[in-house]
């Protein structure tokens, strides 16, 4: 009878933990083999592709591939194809825009991508804005509602250094240059204050109108209705750049306010600014 042959007990990697041996069992040959392949195809693939960073970009890769140029590509496709459409809403009287069932629509659309990229940062996604971003959906313009003025203010913009025909205004700062005292800045603020609502203290409304006669009024209005040829608000409604209570008042006539909106004819085109113009004006708060 035959002896049977002894087990061979499988070498440890010599590791111990707690008493614990780890059997240094070869691995399957066929997770080895596709470990391997995974290394060639990675080498393979940092050759064929753009792969390893270097300080101005990274190695291009054999093939030339490049998903930046896809995607110009692609934009160039769309470009082509919308090239005749955007020549009709470029040279278009904006007035007429919206004669054209085919060309309003596509201005509309337009337009909300071109807000959606470069607007919705400042007026927020349903162009409501917020403190010290205009909300676009009421009809309270500070430099006018039309599509021709909208137009006008998105292509200059306003208090920007870059464009010589921006819209301008600059509101002093009565209280930083001790243009009026803070006595008479309270009497003035709670002078506008009643202009709209219940003032804080009425018993300097009285002066407060004088105050607001003699150093607001030439901006204002001397009803406090505004003027839009200088983007000088309406302090007759409910509806505030800022806000509109008390403390807020008082650091608007102290401080001054200052906002700035960029000029996007540098970096729109002609067709995008009146698509934009016709969607921010057919939001329901054009004129």
């Amino acid at each position: 009878m035959s002896k049977k042959p002894e087990k061979k007990e499988v070498e440890t990697t010599g590791h111990s933990w707690d008493g614990i041996e780890e059997y240094n069992n070869p691995l399957p040959r066929w997770w080895l083999w596709t470990f391997y392949a995974c290394i060639v195809w990675a080498v393979l693939y940092t050759i064929a592709y753009p792969a390893w960073p270097l300080l101005n970009g990274a190695t291009p890769g054999i093939l030339g591939f490049s998903t930046r140029q896809n995607v110009a590509e692609e934009i160039a496709s769309v470009e082509e194809a919308n090239a005749a459409i955007n020549d009709r809403l470029a040279s278009a009287e904006l007035t007429q825009i919206s004669a054209d069932a085919d060309l309003q629509s596509y201005a509309n659309n337009a337009g909300a991508a071109v807000f959606r990229t470069w607007c919705a940062q400042c007026h927020g996604s349903g162009a409501a804005g917020a403190t010290g971003y205009p909300n676009l959906l009421d009809d309270d313009w500070l430099w006018g509602g039309s599509i021709e003025e909208i137009h006008t203010t998105i292509s200059h913009g306003i208090r920007n250094e870059t464009d010589p025909d921006a819209r301008y205004s600059q509101m002093p700062s009565f209280g930083t240059d001790e243009l009026l005292s803070k006595a008479e800045i309270r009497q003035v603020v709670n002078y506008v204050m009643s202009l709209s609502t219940e003032p804080n203290d009425p018993a300097v409304v009285e002066d407060g109108a004088v105050v607001f006669a003699d150093n607001c009024a030439s901006c204002h209005a001397d009803d406090g209705t505004g003027d839009r040829t200088q983007g000088a608000p309406n302090l007759t409604d409910a509806i505030w750049l800022y806000g509109g209570d008390y403390d807020t008042l008082i650091t608007s006539v102290s401080e001054a306010r200052f906002g700035v909106m960029p000029n996007w004819n540098e970096r729109l085109s002609d067709a995008e600014i009146a698509a934009v113009a016709t969607y921010v004006h057919g939001l329901g708060g054009g004129e």
